[in-house]
């Protein structure tokens, strides 16, 4: 089995990992935690990006960003003795996960839910609701628990 989780820098990352460390996985299992950093778009500049900042300097520090998050996401998983590769991606995360899972033909997508909806989700975005609509695997949603 192949498996493919998805992290970014939020807590909802955090609790996916460690859902993926409580389940019992089948031994000849793969893991891959992939993070994407995205790049601004076109003409467009990306609404994260600082202003005055140098692009290719900017990407540079996202990437390593990203990697240390992989990297962490991997350590993670080790210690619950499943080993992981890592992997970081460039675009809309959205799209790079499912071209990934396909690339590498993976059977399983695990991602957190930010749990947006309404305006918020449209604004920013739903990459969980976009990986499940349209990836050619299952997927798994991971929630976190309320609070309070």
């Amino acid at each position: 089995m192949k498996v493919l989780i998805g992290v970014d820098d939020s807590e909802h990352a955090k609790t996916t990992l460690e859902f993926v460390r409580k389940v019992t996985w089948p031994k000849d299992t793969s893991m891959t935690v992939v993070s994407t950093v995205q790049l601004p778009i076109g003409g467009y500049p990306n609404p994260y990006a600082p202003a005055g900042v140098d692009v290719v300097i900017w990407l540079e520090e996202l990437t390593k960003l990203h990697e240390s998050l992989v990297s962490r996401g991997a350590k993670t998983l080790a210690d619950a003795g499943i080993k992981a590769h890592t992997r970081v991606l460039q675009g809309d995360p959205r799209e790079t996960l499912i071209e990934e899972a396909q690339k590498e033909r993976a059977d399983l997508i695990v991602v957190g839910s930010h749990g947006r909806s309404g305006i918020e989700k449209a604004l920013l975005g739903g990459v969980a609701s976009h990986v499940v609509a349209h990836a050619s695997c299952s997927v798994l949603v991971v929630r976190r628990e309320p609070r309070g």
